[in-house]
C-alpha cells in the first residue's frame, strides 16, 4: 500500500522531494544549494518607512479635531476644523449634528450662539477673528444658550 499523498515531508508545497534529503531525517540547518556560493545572505527587500504609515493616519496628523459641545445635550462630538472653509459651512455643519438654530450674530434673543476656548484658555464667540486665526487657535467648541453667551459677546 502507497501512501505517497499523505506522507509528511518538509519542503515547499507542490515541490518534490529531491533524492539527497529524507522524509524521516529532520534537520534544521540549511542544505548547501540554499546558500550562495560566497556565503552572502540572499537579498532582503527594501523596507521604507517604518513602521508602516496607513494613509488615513496620515490624514488624522494633518487633521484639526476639536471637541463639541452643546449646553442641554448628554453627550460631546469631534469635528475636524479643517473640513470647513468658513464660518457659516462649519455653523451649517454643527446645526444638522446637534438639530438646533445658532446664530452669529444678534445674540440677544437667540437660543444658541457658538463660541470657542482658544489656547490660552480664554472663551471667545465664533466669528469675532477671522477663520484662518480661528482654526490655529480654537481646542474645543461649546454651544452655549444665548442668554449664558451675553457676557461674551462685544455688543
Amino acid at each position: 500500500m502507497e501512501m505517497a499523498g499523505t506522507e509528511l515531508r518538509l519542503g515547499l508545497p507542490g515541490t518534490e522531494p529531491s533524492s539527497s534529503t529524507s522524509t524521516s531525517k529532520i534537520s534544521n540547518k540549511r542544505s548547501s544549494s540554499h546558500m550562495n556560493n560566497n556565503d552572502e545572505p540572499p537579498p532582503k527587500a527594501q523596507v521604507i518607512g517604518w513602521p508602516p504609515v496607513r494613509s488615513y493616519r496620515k490624514n488624522i496628523l494633518e487633521a484639526s479635531y476639536v471637541k463639541v459641545s452643546m449646553d442641554g445635550a448628554a453627550y460631546l462630538r469631534k469635528i475636524d476644523l479643517n473640513i470647513y472653509k468658513s464660518y457659516p459651512q462649519l455653523l451649517k455643519a454643527l446645526e444638522n449634528m446637534f438639530k438646533c438654530s445658532i446664530e452669529t450674530e444678534g445674540y440677544n434673543g437667540c437660543n444658541y450662539v457658538p463660541t470657542y476656548e482658544d489656547k490660552d484658555g480664554d472663551w471667545m464667540l465664533a466669528g469675532d477673528v477671522p477663520w484662518d486665526m480661528f482654526i490655529n487657535s480654537c481646542k474645543r467648541l461649546r454651544i452655549m444658550k444665548g442668554s449664558e453667551a451675553k457676557g461674551l459677546a462685544s455688543l
